[in-house]
């Protein structure tokens, strides 16, 4: 494994070019303009009021309609840094409550969208690609393609829950 030391020097080497720090400011830019867009847009909606942007790992905020919040569930609209795409996931409140409901999805008829395995660290109980190659190049569109998902995503599982209300 190498050493912090040897992983800093490319970490400087990169910064100095410059571009990271500008498809990072682009991209946190964007992220923060959706997440005001839907609040904007969808009032009944709960949007966190930050973004949690992580260690370039994932940035995510939160956007659940009332019928996932009176379940302790929330939807979360994230960015995943290394593969380079846009995904939903369902996650409870707390561990108690996203256990409780990962036993519902796992123990049901639920083939829609992936259940995540329990493992520390893992927030999400159901996950979902919203978009796989996002096209920055035409942010309109990209922030159209991820509503259209997301209102999919969580429309198959209010369904869901209201099937099986646990």
């Amino acid at each position: 494994m190498e050493s912090l030391r040897e992983y800093m020097g490319e970490y400087k080497k990169q910064l100095q070019k410059g571009v990271i720090q500008k498809a990072y400011r682009g991209l946190m830019e964007y992220i923060m303009d959706l997440r005001t867009s839907l609040q904007d847009r969808y009032p009944d909606y709960s949007v966190s009021g930050s973004i949690y942007y992580g260690y370039m790992d994932m940035t995510y905020f939160s956007f659940s309609p009332q019928s996932l919040r009176q379940r302790d569930l929330k939807a979360a609209i994230v960015f995943i840094h290394d593969a380079c795409r846009f995904e939903i996931w369902l996650a409870g409140q707390n561990r108690k409550v996203q256990a409780a409901y990962w036993k519902l999805f796992q123990d049901s008829d639920w083939h829609q969208y992936p259940i995540v395995s329990p493992a520390k660290g893992v927030d999400a109980i159901v996950e979902h690609v919203l978009v796989d190659d996002p096209d920055f190049g035409d942010l309109q569109a990209l922030t159209r393609q991820i509503e259209t998902e997301t209102f999919q995503f969580i429309g198959n599982v209010e369904s869901f829950l209201s099937a099986h209300p646990g």
